[in-house]
């Protein structure tokens, strides 16, 4: 299940490595029980153009030791390209079934990102649904945090005083996933899962597109028409970007064969 990723050094591959929810849970209950460390990292197309332009970025995605669909055209060009069947994967909506997971094993879970209020409002609301979940550390970044910095270890810091074994980063990319790639190294025990906004999703600080809207892959058109002037580019170059992905998944198809 191959993303491409093309580079002024050559053609560099992102794997999506878990095809399917079914998958993803029961290696990360396995890491749990063993108190093997793991970071998954949720690809979208957005990455993808991130990936090409961003050394820092793709050595990042490397060291994960997960990596999920998230994204429909990410899902399309792994079924175009012959790589069998990929589940739409989004970061958002593996909060609860890990969260759901770290209650019933008591592994102990960090919140890194967002807002220290929205922090606040995300634990409560998760400890209402799982009242075993326990929530021993809730870090909002101060501003300019750097992944690569003396902020990062600072951070490093306290989540390894803690005790927090599942950390959901939502610092967005390409900070999560550099922080996280660089966290583990340390925290060998512990798990981190990158989901952007989704902590302001279970806070209420932002909303997500109607369940109807998800359903007809609409997503991006909703989140760009609710920030026009923040997302309208981004969703441009990964409008651009779709045709040479396309051929290159079709490429791929016809080696397969």
């Amino acid at each position: 299940m191959m993303i491409w990723s093309e580079t002024p050094a050559g053609q560099d591959l992102v794997t999506v490595t878990v095809p399917s929810h079914a998958a993803l849970f029961e290696d990360i209950r396995r890491r749990f029980d063993t108190r093997q460390g793991f970071s998954v990292a949720t690809l979208n197309l957005d990455h993808v153009v991130k990936l090409k332009r961003d050394p820092a970025f793709r050595s990042a995605y490397a060291a994960h030791t997960h990596i999920t669909a998230d994204g429909n055209p990410i899902v399309w060009l792994s079924k175009l390209a012959g790589q069998g069947d990929v589940t739409l994967m989004p970061g958002s909506e593996l909060i609860e079934p890990l969260a759901a997971m770290a209650a019933e094993q008591s592994v102990p879970v960090g919140l890194f990102g967002a807002t220290e209020a929205s922090l606040e409002a995300a634990a409560e609301a998760l400890q209402a649904r799982y009242p075993a979940l326990d929530v021993v550390i809730t870090l909002a970044p101060p501003m300019g945090f750097d992944p690569d910095g003396p902020m990062a270890d600072d951070a490093i810091a306290k989540i390894k005083a803690s005790g927090a074994r599942l950390v959901f980063l939502a610092l967005g990319a390409p900070k999560q996933e550099r922080f996280a790639a660089r966290a583990q190294e340390t925290l060998t025990e512990t798990g981190f899962l990158s989901i952007g906004a989704g902590l302001d999703f279970i806070s209420g600080a932002q909303v997500r597109a109607p369940r109807w809207v998800r359903a007809v892959a609409a997503e991006w058109l909703w989140r760009m028409l609710s920030s026009p002037k923040r997302l309208a580019q981004r969703y441009w170059e990964c409008i651009l970007a779709m045709p040479g992905l396309t051929l290159k998944a079709l490429s791929a198809r016809r080696r397969a064969l």
